[in-house]
């Protein structure tokens, strides 16, 4: 991999990770176009290492809150919405892994990202904070993260959609969303540091995935940030239109023209 390469991965990764249009979904779409699809998943936690990064330097004070009290209503919430996610995880771990080395389902995941931050704009108009948060919001949240396992279903996107849905305030729902991306992400980079290890470190590319990750934090910090800011005032309408573009573009690649996908369906 060269290095503009992974410069631009972790570009996209940083972006996308806060943004509501899938960080999976578009590593998958744009290493396809790269013709970067073998050996591409370790690389892609990696980049997520990143994005971890940018969300302990910006939420900073309410992780060292959950770290003062790590018995309190956050944490609590934590493990409740992340146990789903693992679980859908360890079952459909063979099916989700094929998904992410082929991308047949990334058409399809966009729109229905696109059609979830819809109906959350639409219906999610809760006021639900930490105090009044229940654990059956963080169950929710977990199993739409669970969905977002599949390439092109955005995790911020779902988590977020899940948090509204289950009636939690615009601003509490995005911060909770940020905050859980920490087990799930380390999860992942566990998982997959496992299986680099048993398949040997020594073909592994490190400068790139140093410039990777350096851009993936950068970025994502941005990323957090403008979602904060913009979450509180404006719609998710706009994420919508351009995922229903992007998903129409990508299925009817796969559907006909097959310019950059093989025949998937």
């Amino acid at each position: 991999m060269e290095l503009f390469q992974a410069a631009f991965l972790g570009l996209i990764q940083g972006v996308c990770e806060f943004l509501p249009v899938s960080s999976s979904g578009h590593l998958v779409l744009f290493q396809q176009l790269m013709g970067l699809q073998e050996g591409s998943q370790f690389f892609d936690v990696m980049l997520h290492l990143g994005t971890l990064l940018a969300v302990f330097i910006v939420l900073f004070k309410d992780i060292v809150l959950i770290v003062k009290h790590p018995t309190g209503k956050t944490m609590r919430l934590l493990i409740m919405a992340t146990i789903p996610t693992v679980i859908i995880a360890l079952l459909l771990k063979k099916p989700l892994d094929a998904a992410f080395s082929t991308g047949r389902f990334l058409g399809i995941s966009f729109i229905f990202t696109g059609i979830l931050l819809l109906v959350a704009e639409k219906y999610g108009n809760g006021k639900k904070r930490l105090k009044e948060a229940k654990y059956t919001n963080a169950v929710t949240i977990g199993i739409f993260q669970g969905v977002a396992l599949l390439p092109g279903v955005s995790r911020s996107g779902s988590t977020l959609a899940g948090g509204l849905l289950s009636g939690l305030d615009r601003n509490f729902a995005a911060r909770f969303s940020f905050l859980l991306s920490i087990p799930t992400i380390l999860g992942a980079a566990i998982l997959e540091g496992k299986d680099a290890v048993e398949a040997g470190l020594s073909n592994i590319q490190w400068t790139p995935i140093a410039v990777g990750v350096a851009v993936s934090a950068v970025t994502g910090i941005i990323a957090i940030k403008f979602m904060l800011r913009l979450i509180k005032k404006s719609s998710l309408k706009g994420f919508s239109i351009y995922l229903f573009i992007l998903g129409a573009l990508v299925l009817a690649d796969q559907l006909v023209f097959h310019m950059f996908f093989a025949s998937m369906f």
